[in-house]
């Protein structure tokens, strides 16, 4: 599996440190060189509910933050809505909004397009931007099917020859400390891997009454729990073992089979019941085994059902010589065991990844200052910005969404046999 690149002219900070943080230090909100001296990066973002939120925040402020050798310009957002998106456009500081997302392709000011929306557009669009010479950044999961994944792929080295990138939106290896822990793994301090376990949950679907959102429609999002939140420990636990699974035993369970029709505006998310119910046609949990290429085993558990957890991701790996564990919920902390020290005082011990030599950090706080979830995407923005600067290929790229997805096709697959264990296409 490919690694982190590291950006050109940044300080060298080890092989793994993607993003390690710009070239010089300076003071988040510090004054940044005037926009007129570096060519500008005009994106069109397409979708404005939570993920649109989300991106435009990390728009909007890697420049501030970050020494960028381009200066990204929010140029257009794109939704249905006339009046809506123009008041997110208006919220999120986009310059200008449009109704029609192959308008927006077709406009001459638009370099880059962020695809945002429900998995059964993402191909559609990502197919259309990139025919028309944009770069592209899409929302996980990259597709909703393999076939469509595949397809996006081939357009996406098709373009790479032509001077385009395209990037998936795995934001969890923007983590300043998962890419440590990714740093520590190809660093050699676990030895050989032999356990990888993660578990990703939530409990927004507990309530019956929660309304059919587009999140429960199977033509619509694709997957349940699996396409929501297993996309993102496929990656995340495939990212940091420095290798790809090889095949997968899983379970998958919907516990609530029919839910009372939205009225409105729905976020995915969130919405209100109207009268009349409708069939859940996708997963609420599923629960797998895998095993690595090189032999070691994982286990990963996603749901929408686990009450009393927000958004509980965690993930341990296991080795020869040491391990680590990261949660999202304590997301500047790293634990790590170094297996090697003597018995009488070795154990787990807290990394606070908060130091100006830690990945992304030498342009943020001060040690101690932790950072939040949408610093994330303030990362991502800042690390596709330097891929197309440098005209290389950015990570994790349509090949790696494409590989995620066909992950969780044999996770349907073997679910739809009794579990029967399933190798992962090549």
């Amino acid at each position: 599996m490919a690694q982190p690149q590291q950006s050109a002219g940044a300080e060298a900070k080890g092989p793994d440190m993607a993003g390690a943080g710009s070239p010089e230090r300076a003071e988040a909100g510090s004054p940044q060189p005037a926009a007129a001296e570096k060519p500008p990066l005009r994106v069109g973002m397409i979708g404005y509910a939570f993920m649109g939120a989300a991106h435009s925040q990390g728009w909007r402020t890697a420049g501030r933050v970050f020494d960028l050798p381009r200066t990204p310009v929010l140029a257009a957002l794109c939704g249905r809505d006339a009046v809506a998106v123009r008041a997110a456009a208006d919220r999120h500081g986009w310059a200008s909004a449009e109704t029609d997302w192959r308008a927006l392709i077709a406009r001459d000011d638009i370099d880059l397009v962020d695809i945002c929306t429900p998995g059964d557009s993402h191909a559609e669009i990502a197919l259309a931007a990139l025919a028309a010479g944009k770069h592209v950044l899409c929302e996980k999961p990259l597709a909703n099917t393999v076939e469509e994944a595949e397809a996006m792929t081939r357009a996406a080295e098709t373009a790479y020859q032509q001077g385009q990138v395209a990037m998936v939106g795995f934001n969890y290896r923007r983590v300043p400390a998962t890419a440590l822990a990714r740093s520590m793994v190809a660093e050699g301090r676990l030895g050989s891997l032999r356990h990888v376990r993660v578990t990703y949950l939530q409990d927004w679907l507990v309530d019956r009454e929660f309304p059919l959102t587009w999140r429960l429609r199977r033509e619509v999002a694709g997957s349940g729990s699996l396409g929501d939140l297993g996309a993102h420990i496929v990656d995340l636990a495939q990212y940091l073992a420095g290798e790809p699974l090889a095949g997968v035993s899983a379970l998958t369970e919907t516990f609530v089979r029919e839910r009372p029709l939205p009225t409105g505006p729905s976020s995915g998310l969130s919405a209100v019941s109207a009268h009349g119910t409708g069939q859940v046609t996708v997963d609420d949990a599923a629960l797998f085994t895998g095993r690595f290429t090189s032999g070691a085993l994982a286990s990963f558990e996603a749901t929408r059902y686990a009450t009393g957890r927000k958004n509980a991701l965690r993930i341990e790996l296991n080795g020869e010589l040491g391990s680590l564990a990261f949660d999202l919920e304590r997301l500047n902390e790293l634990a790590y065991h170094d297996g090697t020290e003597p018995g009488a005082h070795a154990g787990f011990r807290r990394i606070l990844v908060t130091e100006p030599d830690h990945p992304y950090l030498d342009a943020w706080w001060p040690p101690g200052h932790g950072l939040g979830y949408e610093h994330t995407f303030v990362h991502q923005a800042r690390d596709l910005v330097h891929a197309i600067a440098e005209g290389r290929r950015p990570e994790p790229s349509f090949a790696d969404g494409l590989q995620v997805q066909r992950v969780l096709a044999a996770v349907e697959e073997s679910a739809e046999k009794n579990s029967v264990y399933t190798p992962i296409a090549a």
